[in-house]
């Protein structure tokens, strides 16, 4: 098996390459438009920055998204253009970067949104809900895991997680190139992987993936569907990697309604 291959998803999407300029342009002119503050700190390193967006009014609670990028590259400002549903339903919406491999592994990059979760929340009353894409989708079902510890109230406040393609098991990345950069042993491929963890049992969790994606994926989303107990897996037909995100777009999406609805 070519495993480089298997987790590779911009080749296989047509178009692949003109997603990344697509985003940033849509992203920078969601932010010309809304009301919030960018680039506010939760550590000292110059990526444990995150943005806010707010909407008009009090808000209802605060949802997160957590980028993508297999912890090697974007940042926040790609995406802010999602998040426009969870705003147009009176939501804060917050987006954190954190550092990179191979400058840090990724058991730090977990801990990096640890870190940020409390500082985002303090700024927010009402409920939290966790979205992330693709490593982002790993780092938030990481915070449902019993080794990770968040400090403040942020935990209790925590009602539902939506992972959106992720990695779940990172053993298979062993296999890749991009190993070198993560450097990745066994122990620390299984303890950075939340099939392997027990997850909080009073949140809720929907896993959703696209039905074009690359059978990895569509793999990866099962497993952590198997694993935990009460997980909703949802595959979105006709959906691939790069674009089964853009329902955070639109108020009244599915994937909207997964993240938010009922909270």
């Amino acid at each position: 098996m070519d495993w480089d291959d298997a987790y590779a998803n911009m080749p296989h999407i047509p178009g692949g390459a003109d997603y990344p300029p697509r985003w940033a342009a849509a992203a920078e002119a969601f932010r010309a438009t809304v009301r919030g503050e960018t680039d506010l700190p939760y550590g000292d390193h110059p990526r444990q920055r995150f943005d806010l967006f707010l909407p008009e009014g009090a808000p209802r609670g605060l949802a997160v998204f957590v980028h993508g990028g297999y912890w090697l590259r974007f940042d926040k400002s790609l995406w802010s253009h999602l998040a426009a549903g969870p705003l147009a339903r009176g939501w804060a919406v917050a987006m954190p970067s954190y550092r990179l491999a191979p400058e840090v592994a990724i058991s730090q990059i977990t801990a990096d949104v640890a870190r940020a979760l409390p500082d985002i929340a303090a700024r927010v009353d009402g409920p939290v809900a966790l979205a992330g894409h693709s490593a982002g989708g790993h780092l938030v079902a990481r915070m449902l895991c019993e080794d990770v510890a968040l400090t403040g109230d942020v935990s209790a406040r925590i009602q539902r997680a939506v992972s959106i393609s992720p990695v779940s098991d990172l053993r298979p990345l062993r296999n890749t190139a991009m190993n070198a950069d993560f450097k990745l042993t066994e122990e620390a491929a299984r303890a950075e992987s939340p099939v392997f963890h027990r997850p909080r049992p009073d949140v809720p969790v929907q896993v959703w993936v696209g039905g074009d994606e690359r059978p990895v994926f569509l793999d990866q989303a099962r497993w952590l569907a198997e694993a935990w107990p009460g997980a909703q897996l949802t595959v979105v037909p006709g959906k691939h990697h790069f674009d089964v995100i853009e329902g955070l777009e639109a108020p009244d999406s599915p994937l909207t309604e997964a993240l938010l609805g009922g909270l």
